[in-house]
């Protein structure tokens, strides 16, 4: 009578799949190395060919050179600039980023090549927050931004526009004061207290009310802040059409 070790029989193909699978790692690694190797070299000299300025290698994939930004990021970018020369083009994930630490070349961009530097990239906040890239802030070069930056210039920023604020700024700074008196008790974060009053101060100017204070929430009114600037483009076109006709 035969006797069969049922087993030995289940182990030994789960045993053969085993080195199978284990055989196949390496494989699986040094494609995957390769695959690399081949894009870092191949980015490398399509940069070269097409003429573009200096960059650290490696570029890698999809992170680009975001492995180097350590904070403080104004030290690590005064460290490239050293190290790599004033002229550096870095890749921030899927966006290029010109470093620039020299005055000659900083004049040369701003004077020379100002209308190719006007631009604004596309992003996606942009869409939505600036209805469909149209305010100051997010839209391209061209006759729409010259518009918007003219009514800006002489409605906000021109002399009488600044000084028909200057009550509310001093209003704004009295109660600053104020309230830093009666938490005089106790440690104050300045930082928040003049995060406070820059926006208080840009939304009454923008909208004519304050979005900050005591009772209102620090979320709610980042909410309500960006909803304003939403709107912000809409009220800047009415007020260009106004003035067209």
């Amino acid at each position: 009578m035969y006797k069969i070790n049922i087993d030995a029989y289940q182990k030994t193909p789960l045993t053969q799949h085993q080195k199978a699978s284990n055989m196949e790692v390496p494989y699986l690694y040094i494609s995957l190395l390769l695959l690399l190797a081949s894009y870092l070299f191949t980015s490398h000299f399509r940069r070269k060919s097409a003429n573009l300025p200096p960059t650290i290698f490696p570029t890698l994939p999809i992170i680009g050179h975001l492995y180097l930004l350590k904070p403080p990021i104004y030290r690590t970018l005064s460290d490239l600039s050293a190290k790599y020369g004033p002229v550096l083009l870095l890749q921030l994930g899927f966006r290029r980023v010109l470093l620039i630490s020299s005055p000659s070349a900083a004049e040369e961009c701003f004077t020379k090549n100002d209308i190719i530097f006007a631009n604004r990239p596309h992003m996606l906040y942009g869409k939505f927050l600036a209805n469909n890239y149209t305010s100051l802030v997010f839209s391209s070069y061209g006759e729409n931004w010259r518009h918007l930056r003219r009514i800006a210039s002489n409605e906000i920023l021109s002399p009488g526009g600044l000084n028909g604020y200057c009550h509310m700024r001093i209003d704004k700074g009295k109660l600053m004061i104020r309230k830093l008196m009666m938490t005089s008790s106790s440690p104050v974060n300045m930082n928040s207290v003049f995060y406070e009053l820059m926006l208080n101060v840009m939304m009454r100017m923008i909208c004519g009310k304050w979005y900050f204070g005591v009772d209102i929430p620090e979320m709610v009114f980042t909410i309500s802040f960006f909803f304003l600037i939403s709107l912000l483009s809409f009220s800047m076109q009415k007020i260009m059409v106004k003035l067209l006709v």
